[in-house]
């Protein structure tokens, strides 16, 4: 008999596994979270908070998207990335990132009811850990995982109590693991990886000091420092990231992998922090200092029977283009409906199998991308005339050669801007976080083609209700003319029909369909005098169906289907469809 039971384990309170438990207890499902520490985040960790993750916080309710909000640093803030020699020194140039640039930022506000912002993990993970805790989930900190074995009817785990030393068991249906980038449920599951750990070592120095003077008139939440001869990490360049403007900063600071980690204490700190700072009087309040590995690997399966991972424990990279704790709640927003929907009777095991078949591709694109951004660092060495060699005085000399009035200093200053300006790969990549398509058997596209993108996938959002895309977001208008967007009408651990005066007949049979096979089907019919009306017109032209045509969404926002109207038999055809999406079997 185990010591605990129920429906879900979840091993891990950082972003993906909070994020999970919340979500799982928002569907009604019996949850229990593990923390092998006593505390949840005590380090700042990820920061960088996009829209589609804004959108799931959204799903989870305002109260918790405000929360986020009242915490984080607004996106005006996040700004300009500074390229300086200190921060006290000569500024080199800058970009406009993270959606600040006008065309950028029309392109955030034509794509989401959300906002970009900056909220470190120690204000993100107690977030989504309350709303957990709020909503049933059973926690226990002080709780590490030991091992598991499966079966053919749950998994059991045995955990080790901390503060007792006892050994524990908990029995539950499914466990997810969500144990961050060393994971030991993905190493029980001897779940297939691809790629390297430990590519590089990084040093985290996180502190108080009140730097204003610097970098007050220049808003960023980073400020890249090129140094020639560093006596801290060699040649290279530091990071300066803003925490809480603009008195809590965390830099980062390279170390050679090949060697022994560095022990971080508080002179070092400090010398460290002079020296990118540009103050040789600078004190600091010192509050942490660790070591880290740079990685560049996922898992090509992120299942295996009763057990899933995500998070950090699927793909492990390093924080480039700020996609890791964004992809982390994302995977738990693409899982938790599917266990919901399986134990509650609504679908069949099968739809679990589409979990790994969906966020397998994307854990695999977003580590690609963020090593890829590593490199695209180079250009910009190259043009500054940092790279080949160690010579101090040589480098600073190729340094200040751009500020000649030579046609070689021009060239240098052009090669200096263009390779800053294409860090818009890593700073402004608004498409990689918006354009997370599914393709699996959760997912019906009767043969219709994915649409091409018409600009570059990387750097721009392409809405489409293309089945397997996010819904577009567009404003619609109700009864009184307030605003509401067309994903605040899908979500919410439901699936959701949109159609228009002409496909009526589509809400009737979603209303027939959702009583034979006992799940929830929310539809709207938006149009003039309806409940919801496209004033602007915006929708008719994101919906790329006709008026009586039909657009159907699973509870995490993702098009599952779509029909452009004409002669059809509308309950058959839904009922075929949400069969198929379901994995549920006539009868």
């Amino acid at each position: 008999m185990a010591d605990i039971e129920t429906e879900v384990l979840v091993i891990g309170t950082g972003p993906a596994g909070s994020t999970t438990a919340a979500l799982l207890s928002t569907y009604g499902v019996p949850n229990v979270v593990i923390n092998r520490y006593h505390w949840l985040a005590n380090t700042p960790r990820a920061h960088i908070t996009n829209q589609r993750t804004m959108e799931v916080l959204r799903d989870l309710g305002r109260e918790v998207e405000d929360e986020v909000y009242l915490n984080a640093m607004d996106q005006s803030l996040m700004g300009e990335n500074v390229f300086c020699e200190s921060l006290a020194g000569e500024e080199i140039g800058r970009m406009k990132s993270w959606g600040t640039h006008p065309l950028s930022k029309a392109e955030h506000l034509l794509s989401s009811p959300s906002f970009m912002n900056d909220l470190p993990q120690t204000f993100m993970e107690p977030i989504l850990f309350k709303t957990a805790c709020k909503r049933g989930t059973r926690a226990r900190m002080s709780t590490e995982y030991q091992s598991h074995v499966q079966d053919a009817d749950g998994v059991t785990t045995t955990c080790l109590d901390r503060m007792t030393g006892q050994q524990i068991t908990i029995r539950s249906k499914y466990l997810v693991g969500a144990d961050g980038g060393n994971s030991l449920v993905a190493e029980t599951e001897n779940l297939p990886f691809e790629g390297q750990m430990g590519v590089g070592g990084s040093m985290n120095i996180y502190f108080r000091a009140d730097l204003s003077k610097y970098v007050k008139h220049r808003p960023s939440v980073l400020y890249w420092v090129m140094q020639p001869g560093a006596d801290v990490g060699g040649i290279g360049m530091g990071l300066v990231r803003c925490i809480r403007p603009w008195n809590e900063w965390l830099i980062v600071w390279g170390y050679d992998i090949n060697e022994p980690a560095p022990v971080v204490d508080a002179k070092m700190a400090t010398d460290v922090a002079r020296q990118l700072v540009g103050d040789p009087e600078l004190e600091i309040e010192l509050i942490n200092a660790n070591t880290w590995t740079v990685n560049d690997t996922y898992a090509t399966q992120m299942s295996k029977g009763r057990v899933f991972i995500m998070g950090d424990a699927a793909h492990r990279h390093p924080p480039s283009n700020g996609l890791g704790s964004n992809t982390s709640i994302q995977d738990a927003f693409n899982l938790a409906w599917k266990l919901a929907a399986v134990l509650k009777g609504q679908a069949g095991p099968a739809l679990l199998d589409s979990y790994t078949t969906e966020r397998a591709p994307i854990a695999k694109q977003i580590v690609t991308r963020a090593n890829q951004s590593i490199g695209e660092f180079g250009p910009i060495f190259q043009a500054l005339g940092m790279t080949g060699g160690t010579d101090v005085e040589k480098i600073q000399a190729n340094m200040d050669a751009r500020c000649d009035s030579t046609p070689d200093a021009e060239a240098q200053r052009t090669a200096l801007n263009e390779a800053i300006a294409f860090k818009k790969y890593e700073f402004d990549a608004h498409g990689v976080e918006m354009n997370q398509r599914y393709c699996s058997d959760a997912i019906v596209t009767d043969g219709q083609m994915e649409p091409d993108f018409t600009l570059d996938a990387d750097l721009h959002y392409q809405p489409t209700t293309w089945p397997g895309a996010r819904i577009p977001h567009v404003w619609l208008f109700d009864a009184q003319g307030n605003k509401c967007s067309s994903l605040d009408l899908a979500g919410h651990g439901v699936f959701t029909l949109f159609t228009g005066l002409g496909g009526k007949a589509w809400a009737d049979a979603a209303a027939q369909v959702a009583s034979d096979m006992g799940i929830v089907i929310e539809a709207h019919v938006i149009g003039p005098r309806q409940q919801y009306v496209d004033h602007t017109g915006d929708w008719a032209r994101a919906r790329e169906v006709g008026d009586a045509g039909c657009i159907i969404t699973r509870p995490d926002q993702h098009v599952c289907w779509r029909h452009d109207g004409g002669e059809v038999d509308h309950a058959s055809e839904l009922l075929r469809v949400l069969r198929t999406i379901l994995a549920k079997q006539e009868g």
